[in-house]
């Protein structure tokens, strides 16, 4: 069973596409700030971003026919008040201004050059207010020219919103774009400043406060956020000085026949997420190396067909990860089938996904208790459609298979059925590595045992381990990603100001 995200928590994190964001402005205005007004402040914001970032120097901004070059007008009126030497170049002609783009065109009172490829002449920094995060086109003709030759010039760019040519809902490229050093968007982050390739054209982000209240979220009605402990972070599990083993769950791992050190890692995962309990049930012909190299963890052999109907007899176990290592047979499907219909908290990985590919409906219809899918692209696309589109197809999955999905990268996406989702941008290059995913499972599966929900015990999981990643640093194999995790959760706990018991006295999260 998942649970709505505390609302009034959530506010910081939430991401707005450019739907939502077009529903906060128009909240905002008719709550009385006006849409000159908000311009007026997201202006000022751009440029006085770049104030603080570069010194003085000629600056030419390239302003579009829309709303995002009206933030660009305003930015050259602050820039040029402050002694900037500042020119502007449009795309289109005055006459295809409207609203508030006109009103903020007309207090401009210098010079407006048509755009070109020349405009980029003599300036040693780019103001990109073209397009917007609502672009819905690929960029092209005159524009796409122009974007070029900035990346080709390698001018330092600041952009408003989103760079110009990136999807704001996907972060996708559309056409083409330029990075920026620096990006200035307002009120909250978009997608696109998160997800991949966008996120990596966006430079320094910063997001600026332009006078919109946080009551308009409501009428916003964002589904999306940004990964982040406040989250997730109040479920958390702390044990109790009254508590015991059982008491803080018994965590089965599936063991494969051939590729041991998968499910070894996923076991020490899971333990030092806080599972009171975590066996790993092993085929017979490989016990002895699961037995001998597992100190903390129980090991119990399966009969000779691998079934596990006998371990799943204990009811105490309440959350199974099968996956890593396990090879992609009948034996794998057999034993996924068994865990489903066990209607326990189950976190399903790799070779667990890929047995279904060719009949992902029958492992839909077994979804029928928590779940968690942990597929990487390649995975995802063996069992789920994709459109390109990263966020929308994590969640079209969650609905379509009724489990939740996280989809694994340096972007990863956590997708709920009911349309929740969140980004995760905390993850570090390093991960990229094998094993490390086996210990995301095994830590989705240590949170899960303790009773957290799935949803946020998949959020957790995968923030937990980018943290615990980035602590360690360059030369991180997955090996050391376990021994990493109680830092990174005393970390949390520390962050928010939660306080567990021992012996007589109180100690806090260090």
């Amino acid at each position: 069973m998942t649970h709505a995200l505390p609302r009034q928590r959530v506010f910081r994190t939430a991401l707005l596409t450019p739907a939502e964001m077009a529903r906060a402005d128009q909240a905002a205005i008719q709550s009385g700030t006006t849409g000159v007004a908000l311009m007026e402040a997201a202006g000022a914001a751009v440029a006085n971003a770049i104030g603080t970032r570069w010194s003085k120097q000629p600056v030419v901004v390239l302003c579009g026919p829309g709303n995002n070059g009206g933030d660009g007008f305003v930015a050259a009126r602050h820039l040029h008040a402050a002694g900037w030497q500042v020119k502007i170049c449009m795309l289109g002609k005055a006459d295809d201004l409207s609203g508030d783009a006109a009103t903020h065109f007309r207090l401009w009172e210098g010079a407006v050059e048509p755009l070109s490829i020349q405009s980029l002449n003599g300036a040693s920094l780019v103001v990109d207010a073209l397009f917007g995060a609502g672009l819905s086109r690929p960029v092209s003709g005159l524009a796409a020219s122009v974007l070029s030759a900035v990346a080709e010039r390698k001018l330092p760019v600041c952009a408003i919103d989103v760079p110009s040519g990136v999807d704001g809902a996907s972060g996708a490229i559309l056409g083409v774009a330029a990075a920026a050093d620096m990006t200035v968007t307002f009120f909250r982050k978009k997608p696109a400043h998160l997800l991949l390739p966008g996120r990596t054209l966006c430079g320094e982000l910063v997001v600026a406060d332009i006078g919109i209240p946080d009551t308009v979220l409501a009428d916003a009605a964002p589904n999306t956020y940004e990964n982040d402990a406040e989250l997730w972070g109040s479920g958390l599990p702390v044990p109790d000085i009254q508590g015991h083993k059982y008491g803080r769950g018994h965590a089965l791992i599936v063991g494969g026949r051939t590729m041991t050190g998968a499910a070894r890692l996923a076991a020490l995962a899971c333990a030092r997420a806080g599972a009171g309990l975590v066996t790993v049930a092993a085929p017979v012909a490989v016990w002895p190396v699961y037995a001998g190299s597992l100190t903390s963890t129980l090991v119990q052999p399966l009969p000779d067909d691998d079934s596990l109907d006998e371990v799943l007899a204990d009811q105490r176990k309440n959350a199974v990860l099968i996956g890593p290592g396990a090879g992609v047979s009948d034996i794998t499907r057999r034993q996924v089938e068994q865990v489903l219909r066990s209607r326990r908290g189950v976190v399903l990985d790799a070779d667990a996904i890929t047995v279904f590919a060719d009949d992902a409906q029958s492992l839909f219809q077994a979804i029928d208790a928590p779940c968690v899918l942990t597929p990487h692209a390649g995975e995802f696309a063996r069992v789920f459609t994709t459109s390109g589109n990263k966020l929308d197809d994590a969640r079209r999955a969650a609905a379509q298979s009724g489990a939740i999905i996280v989809l694994k990268g340096a972007d990863t996406v956590i997708a709920a059925p009911d349309g929740r989702a969140v980004i995760n941008a905390n993850a570090p290059p390093y991960l990229a590595t094998g094993g490390t995913g086996d210990v995301l499972a095994g830590l989705i599966t240590g949170l899960m045992a303790q009773g957290m929900d799935a949803f946020h015990a998949a959020c957790a999981a995968v923030w937990l381990h980018g943290l615990a990643a980035a602590m360690f640093g360059p030369g991180l194999i997955a090996d050391d990603l376990p021994g990493m995790i109680p830092r990174a959760l005393r970390r949390v706990l520390r962050s928010m100001g939660k306080q567990y018991r021992y012996g007589h006295g109180i100690q806090q999260g260090s």
